[in-house]
């Protein structure tokens, strides 16, 4: 549900601005939404880490309360891959776990030779291993909640949004703004009887999906 990541966006402060949303295939993915960052960035700051985990796990939420348990999708993947990377290079490699404190933390790897297993590198022992994980889990845990917390109470917002994608398929970061700030739809045409051509349905119904009644 990329509505899902544009809504925690807008309601992260620390988040960078929406570009684009759409819900237009690319590739592997089912649509996406883009934010552009205002100024370069040559270092991330804990609070823009914390807050894009947040926005990226605004997806699989979305897909939650509007489908429900049983309906979610294998969609939110590569963001699930993409957080628990981001909060293990958190942990082992930026020193912002206060349990492991400022020290790197390598990988445990296997050295191979001519395609067997010859050494193993024990970077870290199994102990600090599973602090690693724990450590890591709490990060994306947080992040889970801060989404969930922000859908929760804006859940008309995101049903708001979900309908205008769902007409329209692509929203500039403006015309996002102006739909949930402003209550301003967008002012592009499109052919009236668009609304009744099953296009709207089939998004969802390619994915076997039928959302739950706008509470």
């Amino acid at each position: 549900m990329r509505g899902g990541h544009a809504i925690v966006a807008l309601n992260e402060k620390a988040s960078d601005p929406i570009h684009k949303a759409t819900i237009i295939p690319r590739g592997r993915a089912l649509g996406m939404v883009m934010r552009l960052p205002e100024r370069d960035q040559l270092s991330v700051s804990r609070e823009k880490m914390h807050s894009d985990i947040a926005v990226a796990m605004g997806g699989r939420i979305a897909e939650e309360l509007i489908f429900g348990h049983d309906k979610v999708t294998s969609g939110a993947s590569s963001d699930i891959d993409m957080v628990t990377k981001m909060a293990k290079n958190m942990v082992t490699k930026y020193g912002m776990s206060e349990e492991l404190g400022t020290i790197a933390y390598g990988e445990n790897e296997e050295e191979v030779f001519l395609g067997r297993s010859v050494t193993k590198q024990q970077n870290m022992s199994e102990e600090t291993a599973k602090k690693v994980d724990s450590e890591v889990k709490k990060i994306v845990d947080k992040g889970y909640e801060r989404a969930k917390k922000v859908l929760s109470e804006k859940i008309d917002d995101l049903h708001k949004l979900a309908k205008a994608l769902l007409i329209y398929e692509t929203l500039s970061g403006d015309e996002i703004r102006d739909l949930i700030l402003k209550d301003i739809k967008p002012t592009r045409s499109f052919k009236e009887d668009d609304r009744d051509d099953g296009k709207s349905s089939s998004a969802l119904g390619s994915l076997g999906l039928k959302p739950k009644p706008a509470i």
